[in-house]
């Protein structure tokens, strides 16, 4: 689960960071509010931890912006002051929980846990992603259809899932390098060119219709047609 860290105090950042990478969870850092704002808008975070306080814009500013740029990821909003008025506000910008520093760790991941679990139930039951003619199963990694039931690794569980998120939308190689590996990988264009291949060859195992569409120079797409062509 891919979670972004808005926080300007550094070292309290890292130590957070440190905690819920041992919990398995991505984690990526924006020290200030302009940068974290282009990152929540990127579209490749599950969840994220919002401070109020930072600099050059501040946390319930980003709040707003963000969710008048339509980003609907649970966001948990952290503040020193412990302020009824922050809270409210914050809560009625579209926040989805809060939590006064100093915290303790396990109340933070306990808290985390919930808002997934609340995201999830967004999804069909078990967490299953349905679009299609198929389902994913991000949890045990599983691509089903009527007919075959496929298991994919880690990655191509991730691109699929990047890919059903943002349908109808295009997805660039360079959207999916950040999304499953990261801000700070060294993944290149092949890496996910040879990912996608697998894929590809997965779904026309499962029986599937969906096809994996390379749209040349700009990235990758779902297309549905009621019978399966090769490509």
């Amino acid at each position: 689960m891919k979670l972004l860290l808005v926080e300007d105090e550094i070292m309290l950042a890292e130590a957070i960071a440190q905690i819920l990478r041992k919990n398995g969870y991505s984690v990526d850092i924006a020290e200030e509010g302009e940068y974290g704002l282009d990152c929540l808008v990127s579209g490749i975070y599950d969840l994220a931890i919002l401070d109020i306080m930072l600099p050059k814009k501040d946390g319930l500013t980003i709040l707003k912006e963000a969710r008048e740029e339509g980003v609907d990821i649970p966001i948990l909003m952290l503040t020193a002051k412990g302020e009824l008025e922050d809270k409210v506000e914050g809560l009625e910008l579209g926040a989805d929980d809060y939590l006064s520093k100093p915290f303790h760790y396990q109340e933070l991941l306990a808290r985390l846990k919930a808002l997934w679990r609340r995201k999830k139930s967004e999804y069909k039951e078990g967490g299953v992603l349905a679009l299609g003619d198929f389902e994913l199963n991000p949890y045990t990694l599983n691509l089903i259809t009527e007919t075959q039931e496929i298991s994919l690794t880690r990655k191509e569980a991730n691109i699929l899932e990047f890919l059903m998120n943002n349908y109808p939308q295009l997805s660039s190689k360079d959207r999916i390098i950040e999304k499953v590996w990261g801000y700070d990988s060294d993944a290149e264009s092949n890496h996910v060119e040879m990912h996608i291949s697998l894929l590809r060859r997965k779904m026309k195992q499962a029986e599937s219709c969906t096809q994996i569409k390379v749209i040349r120079n700009l990235g990758y797409m779902l297309k549905f047609s009621e019978d399966r062509q090769s490509d």
